[in-house]
C-alpha cells in the first residue's frame, strides 16, 4: 500500500497562487488514480482534482477549472496541485488520495489518504 503526506498549504490572499505537494511512500502513483479533495467545515468534501494512472487524463469541478491543475513527478513519486486566482470559497483542508481502481471522482472511491492540509484565502 501506499503513504501520502501533503505539504503546501497556508495562508494566502484571493487572487494569490499555492502549490500542494503529496510526497508517496511504498508504492508508486502511477499504480493509481490519484486526486486531489478538500473539506470546508461544514461542507461535504469534494474533489477537485484527478488524475488517471497514465497520466493522460484530468478532472476538474466547474468551480476550479481553468485555476487548478493536477500534476505527477514520477521521478520523485509526487503529486502537486498548482492553485492559481484563489478565491475565499477556495479556503478548506485539502488532501491527496488514492485510488486502487479505475477513474473516480467520488471520495468514498478511495482507498489511502493523505493527513490534510489546511489552505485559508483571505479576502
Amino acid at each position: 500500500q501506499v503513504q501520502l503526506v501533503e505539504s503546501g498549504g497556508g495562508l494566502v490572499q484571493a487572487g494569490g497562487s499555492l502549490r500542494l505537494s503529496c510526497a508517496a511512500s511504498g508504492r508508486t502513483l502511477s499504480s493509481y488514480t490519484m486526486g486531489w479533495f478538500r473539506q470546508a467545515p461544514g461542507k461535504e468534501r469534494e474533489s477537485v482534482a484527478v488524475m488517471t494512472r497514465s497520466g493522460s487524463s484530468t478532472y476538474y469541478p466547474n468551480s476550479v477549472k481553468g485555476r487548478f491543475a493536477i500534476s505527477r513527478d514520477n521521478a520523485k513519486n509526487t503529486m502537486y496541485l498548482q492553485m492559481n486566482s484563489l478565491k475565499p470559497e477556495d479556503t478548506a483542508v485539502y488532501y491527496c488520495a488514492a485510488r486502487d481502481g479505475p477513474f473516480g471522482v467520488e471520495w468514498s472511491q478511495y482507498d489511502y489518504w493523505g493527513q490534510g492540509t489546511q489552505v485559508t484565502v483571505s479576502s
